[in-house]
């Protein structure tokens, strides 16, 4: 027999080659089932005999680990918790899949697109504990290039040309260097904070121009509770707001086409 080989018919290469199959199936068994720490069990279609029907699929939610975060302190997941929030909607009809019809404000109730997760209500912090997500006017040494446009005191205008506030300031990510949001004074609401993503600075005419909502929906973006820091909470709602309004904003975005 050649070298290598165990009996005519197996040899080491084609056992090394069934253990690695096998030990593959497992791994991926096991990354499948650590995916589930979060966001699991799933819970079901809304029925009138098993409202909160979940599902937990195979293979099984992992057993509880405790996470040792940067700061010292320790998360567990699964945590056990669930999302008992009330739904703002009702389904279209009775066969599971049915897409849900907002029973009030969807983008103040967040349904659909503007659904938000039950995050930390605590600001994203930096290697050094601090808020990373800073307003310029504490964030002393950043600047906007001399050879780009200053949105500060821009006009903040609707998806149907209203204007919804002023740019008061811009707030940047510390980690990133990149501008996160726009600070907007909103008349009789205060400061709102707008998604620099979701915004488009027109310099000719010095306007923030924002397709996602209209003028008269800035009053009703979500505040944040400290004037110069936003929690992780904060943010889900804020961008949540915006993105349900690229479909609630006006009747027509929810409609078909033709």
């Amino acid at each position: 027999m050649e070298v290598g080989a165990i009996t005519g018919y197996i040899d080491a290469a084609q056992i090394v080659l069934y253990v690695f199959w096998v030990f593959f199936a497992f791994l991926v068994l096991h990354l499948h089932q650590e995916s589930k720490r979060e966001g699991y069990p799933l819970q079901n279609d809304l029925t009138e005999r098993n409202p909160r029907a979940s599902s937990r699929g195979y293979p099984d939610v992992p057993s509880p680990k405790t996470f040792r975060m940067a700061d010292g302190s320790t998360v567990m997941a699964p945590n056990g918790l669930s999302d008992d929030r009330p739904i703002a909607a009702k389904p279209s009809a009775g066969h599971p899949g049915a897409p849900l019809v907002p029973t009030g404000n969807p983008m103040v109730d967040g349904v659909g697109p503007a659904a938000y997760a039950q995050r930390q209500d605590i600001p994203d912090a930096a290697i050094d504990g601090s808020p990373k997500l800073k307003p310029m006017r504490i964030a002393g040494s950043f600047h906007v290039d001399e050879d780009d446009p200053d949105p500060r005191g821009m006009d903040v205008v609707g998806a149907d040309g209203v204007v919804g506030g002023t740019v008061a300031d811009i707030w940047v990510d510390t980690g990133e260097y990149i501008i996160r949001y726009l600070e907007v004074d909103v008349p009789g609401a205060g400061k709102r904070l707008l998604p620099m993503t979701l915004s488009r600075v027109d310099a000719k005419r010095r306007q923030i121009k924002v397709k996602s909502i209209l003028g008269g929906h800035f009053v009703q973006v979500p505040a944040t509770r400290n004037p110069d820091v936003v929690t992780r909470l904060e943010e889900d709602k804020i961008s949540g707001f915006y993105g349900g309004g690229t479909l609630y904003a006006t009747p027509s975005r929810s409609e078909p086409l033709l």
